[in-house]
């Protein structure tokens, strides 16, 4: 690997380094080089919606032993975590050299962790790349949780989880929600597992088990067909609705402009390639921002909170 100078390294999604490196050329900060899944720029960290997690101090140095390496981390900070990325026999050993990393999966509803962590691979036996801070806090930007394999109709809920993880928030007995695309009802059981109200809306029925969960109503009819304007006001509105990405940004706009709902969080999943252009003009909107989760296949996360 050639010598350079790293200002920033991004975590991808698996599968989607094609995506990352479009995005971070569109940004101005092509990576100069990949290790496994990390993309190596020499730039400052620029904000990706793509990583996972972003290495924002990265700093590279030679290292004459095990032993070295790990003490050297072990004066920066106690908490490292590892990415795979070469050398995988000789990163193992000083791991086994490094304070043990508590990364159980977290028991939702649950706060992330607020504890320093930071990460660090091999470049080469004797040169090690690591940055004391990140920006996601978990190891290689991927939120796990105990899940339920009973209750839920579908894995979808899983995406709602990490979304709550990530606002730091999450609906709560006394709110109400609306669930846009309802069917089956994974975003629905796991809203009302949480005690709040949601109204379900899609064009087919819910699970059984979902529509007899206190606190479920379901009403039969498209997203796209509501006007804002005429619904009551919710605390949450929930998308998970499979559409064009231009359809959903002005659903979305839709929303926002008719005030009828506090906070959003909404599914954009893309047919095909990948829409910077609509992605930038998500992200544009005042109090909105964009994320792809771990749990996001090709599809990003709309966060929007009334000001």
């Amino acid at each position: 690997m050639a010598e350079m100078g790293i200002g920033s390294v991004y975590v991808a999604p698996p599968g989607f380094e094609g995506v990352l490196q479009a995005e971070l050329e569109r940004l101005g900060s092509p990576p100069e080089e990949w290790l496994g899944p990390l993309a190596l720029c020499g730039g400052p960290p620029v904000k990706s919606v793509w990583a996972l997690d972003v290495w924002t101090a990265p700093e590279i140095h030679t290292i004459a032993s095990i032993g070295e390496a790990a003490k050297l981390l072990k004066s920066r900070q106690r908490n490292w975590s590892l990415v795979p990325a070469g050398h995988f026999r000789r990163a193992s050993l000083i791991e086994e050299r490094l304070p043990p990393v508590k990364a159980a999966p977290l028991v939702f509803p649950q706060v992330a962790p607020t504890s320093p962590l930071g990460a660090w691979t091999l470049l080469a036996p004797d040169r090690i790349l690591f940055s004391q801070t990140k920006t996601s806090p978990f190891p290689m930007g991927e939120p796990r949780f105990v899940e339920d394999r009973e209750g839920p109709p579908s894995r979808a809920y899983l995406k709602l989880w990490e979304a709550c993880t990530r606002l730091g928030q999450w609906p709560v007995p006394g709110e109400t929600c609306l669930d846009l695309g309802a069917t089956p009802g994974g975003w629905t059981w796991a809203i009302a597992k949480l005690g709040a109200s949601v109204t379900a809306i899609d064009r087919a029925p819910l699970a059984p088990s979902v529509q007899a969960m206190p606190g479920v109503s379901f009403r039969q009819g498209s997203a796209f067909g509501l006007e804002p304007r005429d619904e009551a006001s919710v605390d949450w509105l929930f998308s998970d609705v499979i559409a064009y990405p231009g359809r959903l940004l002005t659903l979305a706009k839709r929303w926002i402009e008719a005030e009828r709902a506090k906070r959003i969080v909404m599914s954009v999943k893309f047919q095909g390639t990948t829409d910077f252009e609509v992605m930038e003009a998500f992200a544009a909107i005042p109090g909105g921002s964009l994320a792809h989760l771990f749990h996001n296949k090709h599809e990003m996360t709309f966060f929007w909170e009334a000001p």
